[in-house]
């Protein structure tokens, strides 16, 4: 049905198309104006679904960081199939851009210019109408004027021609002029016919032909626009339902993810990580404390008989004698009395040893001084500790034996990659060597010489490293699989329960167990050691029971036998190494993990480590 006016109302509905068209098109702009704000929303929420993967991903710097357990595997994989979401987001976001809103901005654009021609034609029509309604009009209004002109000259002839006294020139003059004014009449009469018929014919074309024409057209724009949105509407659900399959398989990938988590075997890779080797440790045999109660100590109980067999106290060295420590070690201090200058002489111990004393009046006198202002050379402890600590790293002796040898295993099959790297390179020098030797023009041989030189020099050190960690590997499992007959072994009997020295510092008769004193020196004392000793022996915190033997080559360790019991003097700090002293007043450190560590519960800051 085509959109109708009426004849009296023409420019009323004229100016209501112009408005509902004008409409149609705003209506148009916000419907895009929306899809444009959904798309930007669509954007921003992939752009933020992947910062929010990308904040939570590992970081793959070490193969340690890498996921191992089933459950961080899981997270990664819903980590990777958010990301493909976050994908699809962006794809319905680009389809939404180029089917729905560039499409609606294109034909909003075309639309407008349509409108415009429309509304145009439809102007120019009525103008064009108006236009020959003014001339008909005219043409009217000159018909009338020229037809009361006429009857005017009519009535001033007949008027004459009744009128005796007037004369026969006048009436002639009279006669004249009415014929000429209905003569004009009669043309005027002819014209305004003619424009009034062209009027009437342009009148029905305006509003039977033109404008229905102009109106239809208009009519046929508006519902292209209806339709257009309608298919924009369509497009807009469209973008996002292809989609949904894929979205659908990113969901699936989740709910995968979550059912491959695997409990026991995330429990048996953390028994795993962790697994240290050892046994658990066996009971605690009794340690008999009360054998000193029946002694009677005091300052003139020392008897001949232990200084003639060169024997020493225990508790009067640890305790009242004030001894020093040399470093990681006792360093006996003898008593001796005021140094008088003397040069280079020989001096015996009670069991005919004999050894060199040297003594300078200047130095001593210098050292005097220095020790007047109370200064302190620090200790080469601390520097011992950390040459040990370094060389513990390098073979992985402070970890547990398992942890120990998952290192060694992974560090040799590194070494092995980088020795096939390295053959594989001096291969392919060599292939090349033979090709410019057979063929000098393509290059010189000689030039290839470095590399081979720096290639065989890589491969000689790392077969080095393989085999310097191997041997580390074959006795970490030699003692891995001998621990079972070490631990049984019935020649090991750290405590007993006659003739040892308690953590209180007590002595006992048992030859085997008594702390020897330092040998008797005749001559003078340096005391120039003086300032490299450190103050009084460290109180006994606790025992220790050594669950595997430590050779303790490096300085400042302390070597000890499997099943070996030993006082500890200072706790581990974190760095795997723990401080302990034999009964004969040796001192030194053993790795943390190769001793099983009880320390007494009045000791300030005691923890026990297995």
């Amino acid at each position: 049905k085509i959109w109708r006016l009426n004849l009296e109302d023409k420019e009323d509905q004229f100016d209501s198309l112009d408005k509902h068209t004008q409409w149609g098109i705003d209506f148009l702009e916000r419907y895009a104006k929306f899809v444009k704000e959904r798309i930007e929303i669509e954007q921003n929420y992939a752009k933020q679904l992947r910062n929010l993967v990308k904040k939570y991903c590992p970081k793959r710097s070490s193969k340690d960081e890498e996921p191992r357990f089933t459950s961080c595997v899981a997270f990664f994989n819903i980590l990777n199939e958010l990301n493909d979401y976050a994908g699809q987001r962006e794809v319905v976001a680009e389809e939404m851009a180029h089917r729905v809103y560039g499409e609606l901005m294109r034909y909003a654009h075309d639309l407008k210019t349509e409108r415009k021609m429309h509304l145009q034609e439809g102007r120019k029509a009525q103008q064009y109408l108006d236009m020959c309604w003014k001339q008909m009009d005219n043409s009217k209004k000159k018909f009338e004027r020229e037809c009361r002109e006429a009857e005017k000259a009519q009535q001033s002839y007949e008027r004459l021609d009744n009128d005796t006294n007037a004369t026969k020139a006048d009436v002639e003059k009279a006669k004249q002029q009415l014929n000429l004014r209905t003569h004009m009449a009669d043309e005027n009469k002819n014209e305004y016919a003619a424009q009034l018929q062209n009027f009437n014919g342009e009148q029905h074309k305006h509003f039977y032909v033109v404008i229905p024409q102009i109106y239809k057209q208009l009519q046929e724009m508006d519902e292209r626009r209806t339709i257009k949105l309608s298919e924009c509407y369509r497009g807009f659900a469209d973008s996002e339902r292809k989609v949904i399959p894929i979205i659908s398989k990113c969901l699936e990938g989740m709910i995968l993810a979550a059912k491959s988590v695997d409990e026991r075997r995330d429990s048996q890779m953390v028994v795993d990580s962790f697994k240290s080797g050892f046994e658990p440790p066996g009971d605690f045999p009794f340690e008999d404390y009360s054998q000193h109660i029946y002694r009677t100590i005091s300052d003139g109980t020392i008897s001949a008989s232990k200084q003639e067999s060169g024997k020493m106290d225990a508790k009067t060295t640890v305790g009242k004698a004030k001894g020093k420590l040399w470093l990681f070690g006792k360093k006996p201090k003898p008593q001796s009395p005021p140094l008088t200058p003397t040069s280079l002489f020989t001096s015996s111990t009670p069991n005919g040893s004999q050894f060199l004393t040297f003594s300078i009046e200047p130095v001593h006198y210098c050292m005097n001084e220095i020790k007047t202002g109370k200064p302190r050379i620090p200790s080469f402890r601390s520097l011992k500790r950390g040459v040990s600590l370094i060389m513990a790293l390098e073979d992985f002796s402070h970890l547990p034996p398992e942890q120990r040898r998952k290192k060694l295993q992974q560090r040799i099959d590194e070494l092995n990659r980088e020795l096939q790297k390295e053959s594989d390179q001096k291969d392919a020098l060599n292939k090349m060597k033979d090709v410019y030797e057979k063929n000098p023009q393509m290059g010189d041989p000689g030039s290839l010489q470095p590399k081979l030189a720096e290639t065989t020099n890589n491969i000689d050190r790392l077969r080095m490293e393989i085999h310097k960690n191997e041997a580390w590997l074959s006795e970490v499992e030699g003692k891995t699989g001998g621990r079972g007959d070490r631990r049984h072994s019935s020649d090991i009997n750290h405590l007993v329960t006659q003739g040892r020295e308690s953590p209180e510092g007590s002595y006992t008769d048992d030859a085997n167990q008594e702390v020897r004193g330092p040998p008797q020196q005749h001559g003078h004392h340096n005391e120039f050691d003086d300032e490299f000793e450190d103050d009084d022996p460290l109180p006994a915190i606790g025992h220790c029971k050594a669950i595997y033997p430590f050779d303790g080559h490096n300085e400042g360790t302390l070597a000890m036998k499997e099943g070996e019991v030993l006082y500890i003097i200072e706790e581990d700090k974190g760095d795997g190494w723990t401080r302990a002293r034999r009964q004969n007043g040796e001192e030194g450190y053993v790795p943390t993990s190769y001793i099983d560590v009880t320390l007494e519960k009045n000791s300030k800051g005691a923890v026990t480590y297995i």
